[in-house]
């Protein structure tokens, strides 16, 4: 639906208490304090921030409350968090902390019933389900685990049942973009986001504005999400908001 404001959301990528980017989800790089990074972009116009803790599920640990409770804290916009969420008590957890939403990608793959159950509980606009999707032959699966391990689930066919059971909103990581700073893979975004009534977030391949603006014009998108082109300052978010707006998409600029 055209006339809602575009979405354009920094991702901090959290291990071990750092901000860090990689290529292809591996080659990981430190990109600051969470609490700063954080606090940075709610000053710069942002309009939501996504805190991800990417070691948590592959090490079988909880997420880190303690400093999403700091970030929480220092931030006026919106807050996603997701990482290590297995049971509803996490949620509840992270909420209590002052989180805004959630985001679960391998307890819902594992356990389907969860998203119901957590959407029930918490309502639907909280809980986001993350889908880390990679090309394989000619259709996209969906991995686990910071894309260690091929599910062999239709991404397209997770989508559409993750919206059923009350999931608010998809994050759509393209693993094969992811990094890449070569684009958006908007033909994966485009046939998730034409066939779901709920908002769907672009990750994975933001390297230029022109790149943003096409998550939006071709792959459909509601949201379009990056890390290092706002951790390390190439591109400013206000200017990148602006330049949308010329391009006649609808964004959020104060003042």
């Amino acid at each position: 639906m055209e006339y809602f404001a575009k979405r354009i959301i920094p991702c901090l990528d959290v291990n071990d208490g750092r901000v860090v980017k990689g290529v292809n989800f591996v080659n990981l790089r430190d990109a600051g304090d969470p609490v700063e990074v954080a606090r940075r972009y709610n000053e710069e116009g942002a309009d939501e921030i996504t805190f991800l803790d990417i070691g948590a599920s592959h090490e079988g640990r909880d997420t880190i409350v303690d400093v999403v409770k700091k970030v929480a804290k220092e931030v006026f916009i919106p807050l996603t968090v997701g990482g290590g969420i297995r049971k509803l008590d996490d949620i509840y957890n992270l909420l209590n902390v002052g989180c805004d939403k959630v985001s679960i990608n391998s307890a819902a793959i594992k356990s389907p019933d969860f998203i119901n159950q957590a959407s029930k509980r918490f309502g639907s606009q909280c809980i986001v389900v993350a889908i880390d999707a990679k090309k394989v032959g000619k259709s996209w699966n969906i991995f686990l685990n910071g894309g260690r391990i091929d599910t062999k689930i239709d991404a397209i066919e997770w989508a559409k049942e993750v919206e059923d059971r009350g999931c608010g909103e998809i994050l759509l990581t393209s693993m094969d973009a992811d990094g890449t700073k070569a684009g958006f893979d908007n033909q994966l975004n485009y046939k998730i986001s034409s066939q779901l009534g709920i908002p769907v977030i672009a990750s994975g391949g933001a390297g230029t504005m022109e790149h943003m603006r096409d998550a939006f014009r071709v792959g459909g998108a509601d949201a379009a999400l990056a890390a290092s082109i706002f951790h390390f300052r190439e591109i400013d978010i206000m200017d990148l908001k602006r330049y949308l707006r010329d391009q006649n998409i609808p964004v959020r600029i104060d003042g």
